[in-house]
């Protein structure tokens, strides 16, 4: 804490380094993907999953067979979004993925849920910080959540509605809370389910 009798340090959000940094494509293929967002992938209409999928792909995501991606979702960079086979998307789930985002086959990301890869140095000049987010064969992620970057669930996880995931969840852990923590274990020993 600062002492009483100096005034708190502001800093200056127009000096502050990283503006595009993330970006790795040019502004034309930015702007003509927030334009395909908008129409394609954000909109609520009930379109065709496979549509949103072909588009991201277009972009450069890389989704494995049998994705179902659903309405009012929102990827920031297609190009950072790995996805494998038979995963779910949820409505209105948000990839803020300036960094990587990777997720297994068989995962669930539930409605609005929030993943983001950025941060700031904030204690020094605002400057743009990433850090990849992975996510393992299996998980589950309820409704929404939010998922920080460096974050890794491992397989077979599950985190309960509105936590906060920002470090390593073990594989078939259920975590909770804001931030997550272990309450038991998603499968038993002998493979079957906990009670819901």
């Amino acid at each position: 804490m600062q002492a009483h009798d100096e005034p708190p340090r502001v800093i200056s959000l127009a000096a502050a380094p990283g503006e595009r940094q993330s970006w790795d494509r040019s502004r034309l293929t930015v702007y003509l993907w927030g334009a395909v967002e908008l129409l394609l992938v954000t909109n609520p209409w009930q379109i065709s999953s496979g549509l949103r999928v072909r588009a991201l792909r277009a972009f450069g995501a890389e989704i494995g067979a049998g994705v179902v991606f659903r309405p009012r979702t929102r990827v920031r960079f297609p190009w950072k979004l790995h996805i494998g086979n038979d995963s779910w998307i949820g409505e209105g789930v948000w990839f803020h993925n300036q960094d990587h985002i990777y997720v297994g086959h068989d995962v669930v990301i539930s409605q609005e849920t929030f993943l983001t890869t950025g941060s700031h140095a904030h204690r020094k000049d605002m400057a743009l910080l990433t850090r990849p987010i992975h996510i393992e064969d299996g998980v589950w992620i309820t409704s929404r959540c939010m998922v920080l970057g460096g974050a890794r669930m491992g397989t077979s996880s599950l985190a309960t509605p509105m936590s906060v995931i920002n470090s390593l969840v073990p594989p078939n852990t259920v975590v909770q809370g804001a931030p997550a923590v272990a309450v038991g274990h998603r499968f038993e020993s002998q493979g079957a389910s906990c009670p819901e």
